[in-house]
């Protein structure tokens, strides 16, 4: 079977590569004054914690031994007090590490949506958008606690470790030692399970991507799966996906509980020789106090290595994950306002195309050396086969591309020296895929122009004829809708979409495919108002069915990487040519 886009790993096995996360440190140094008052909070409670172990150390060695019940009390009280100082401290690091881990992730979600936002056109044409959303949520998620926690934590262990050695020595420096002997031994199980443990992760981590991505491809294409009786098929295809997700977790947790059995067997196996050594092989034998001390931070020596190998592979993820997110970052924004940009201003509609040359693919030129001049307020309708590049023409209208060659002009200005606002905010833009966004009907048609005024709205329905069926809704035009408009015809969603785009007044209308899901009865109404919106504006209009554009000032025919005709629908028929073929082919099939 083919392999699909979903169901290609993304490349996570990057070289260790510093540079990276110095580039997170603009994200972090927003909040180190935070961050360093949670660090020295998190000191503070340790050393109050391993003070509890001293203060007990001495209760038991001295105050029960000498039935000193006013001591034994005190030293309650003390120990008591200095736990809730430590808890008390502790939580409020939590809550400080918590804002600053949120804030991070908001931070670096907020810079990655907003560059996505202004990524052409080409960065999705051949991406799965799901793995485009697996780097928003999920790699964000995973780097935020490593940026925040985890450069504290790497520091407070490496302390933990200090604090609880110096505790020792100044305990008993010969158990010390004992403890200190199996540090070699858990060592070595890291060296050869940690490699294999990010391995395993990051293989995780990928199958989770590839599971996401297929899931957000297959609700988007729900309706066809149904369409084309594919449930089957495309259940098998996601079995096979939750499977590698499984066996990829399943793998990744048991080479985890090695670790943790390993660190478990040698911190009881050193404890118990400790033991044996404090009881048995010292004379004379060691306190029951020290015993009890020694075992404590024996116990508690092993977590922070354990801790320091762990944060290790968190940074060693982290860093993969911001490979991806700032490489999406540095993904460059073609079409953007170049240096010095003007505003285009008071747009009266004259386009012009001069030796335009334009392809998506590199040496695969969709238009070459075209020509093209449009008065103010002329209507020219495009025709022709299918990829001729009927879209092409009003997308580099708009800049969604840029031309290879030649210029796209507009009022005799460069449309690629003018800012996009300038440029697409004069624009209506209704293109053949009508969406609809979660919301009112009313949100949807005000998302051009949130200022519009009740009566604007309701104006532009009813010029597209969209007033009728929204106003025969119970909430009208607070009904809600679902994303996609769930709930509404194809032409519903179509008229919704062009009193969205009439709404917003532009100086140059785009019609692509405009009128396809409509019936012909609504679309005889909607002409009526067309024709009235169309006057004194510019409009180019791409249409499927010919009968829609015989009354555009031109038609052009678009095929063999131009214009091969250009005339009014009388013109063109006289000359019978493609266009008189195509016509009179449809009409043939009525």
């Amino acid at each position: 079977m083919a392999r699909n886009k979903f169901d290609v790993d993304e490349e996570l096995e990057s070289p260790f590569n510093l540079e990276h996360l110095k580039r997170s440190f603009k994200y972090i140094g927003k909040h180190k004054f935070k961050m360093i008052l949670a660090l020295s909070m998190s000191l503070i409670s340790v050393i109050l914690s391993l003070l509890v172990v001293k203060v007990t150390e001495y209760a038991i060695d001295n105050s029960i031994e000498n039935k000193d019940i006013k001591e034994l009390v005190f030293l309650s009280i003390v120990c008591a007090l200095l736990i809730i100082l430590s808890v008390v401290l502790a939580t409020i690091r939590s809550k400080i590490m918590v804002r600053v881990g949120q804030d991070i992730v908001y931070d670096i979600r907020t810079d990655l949506f907003e560059h996505l936002q202004r990524l052409p056109f080409q960065y999705y044409d051949d991406r799965p958008h799901g793995k485009i959303l697996v780097r928003v949520v999920h790699y964000v998620n995973s780097v935020s606690d490593t940026l925040s926690n985890g450069i504290i934590n790497f520091v407070l262990e490496i302390f933990n470790i200090i604090f609880i050695a110096i505790f020792m020595f100044t305990t008993d420096v010969k158990l010390t030692f004992v403890v200190l002997a199996g540090i070699p031994l858990i060592l070595l199980v890291i060296f050869i399970l940690k490699p294999m443990q990010r391995k395993a992760w990051q293989n995780f981590n990928n199958k989770s991507a590839n599971i996401n991505a297929y899931a957000q491809e297959s609700i988007d294409g729900t309706k066809i799966t149904q369409s084309f009786v594919r449930e089957e098929e495309n259940a098998k295809i996601y079995d096979r996906l939750s499977q590698d997700y499984r066996k990829a977790y399943m793998h990744s947790i048991k080479i985890s509980n090695l670790i943790w059995y390993s660190v478990d067997i040698t911190s009881v196996l050193v404890v118990a020789l400790m033991y044996l050594v404090g009881i048995a092989w010292t004379t004379p034998a060691v306190s029951f106090g020290v015993l009890f001390a020694m075992g404590s931070y024996a116990w508690r020596f092993w977590q922070p290595i354990l801790n320091l190998a762990n944060l290790y592979n968190s940074l060693i993820n982290t860093i993969s994950y911001l490979e991806r997110i700032f490489e999406t970052m540095d993904e460059p924004v073609t079409v953007d306002n170049i240096e010095g940009a003007t505003e285009l201003e008071n747009v009266k509609g004259e386009v012009e195309f001069e030796n335009v040359t334009f392809a998506y693919e590199e040496g695969i030129n969709i238009l070459e050396n075209v020509n093209l001049k449009v008065k103010a307020g002329e209507s020219i309708a495009l025709v022709g086969p299918t990829g001729a590049g009927k879209s092409t023409v009003v997308n580099l209208i708009s800049r969604f591309y840029n031309v290879n060659e030649g210029r796209v002009l507009i009022d005799g200005q460069d449309i690629s020296k003018v800012t996009l606002h300038s440029l697409r905010s004069q624009m209506g833009i209704m293109l053949q895929d009508s969406f609809i966004f979660s919301g009112t009907i009313l949100d949807n048609i005000k998302y051009g122009k949130l200022d519009a005024t009740q009566e604007e709205i309701e104006k532009a329905c009813k010029t597209v004829r969209a007033s009728e069926f929204i106003e025969n809704m119970k909430k009208g035009y607070k009904t809600v809708v679902t994303e996609r408009g769930s709930g509404l015809s194809a032409g519903q969603k179509q008229l919704i979409s062009f009193a969205r785009t009439l709404l917003s007044d532009p100086k140059i209308l785009i019609l692509d495919e405009a009128t396809s899901s409509i019936d012909a009865k609504t679309e005889k109404l909607l002409q009526e108002g067309l024709n009235e919106l169309l006057k004194g504006r510019t409009s180019f209009i791409i249409a499927h069915r010919l009968s829609t554009i015989k009354n555009c000032d031109r038609i052009l025919y678009i095929s063999d990487k131009g214009i091969s005709e250009c005339g009014s629908h009388e013109e063109l028929m006289a000359m019978k040519g493609k266009y008189y073929k195509l016509y009179t082919s449809q009409l043939e099939k009525q």
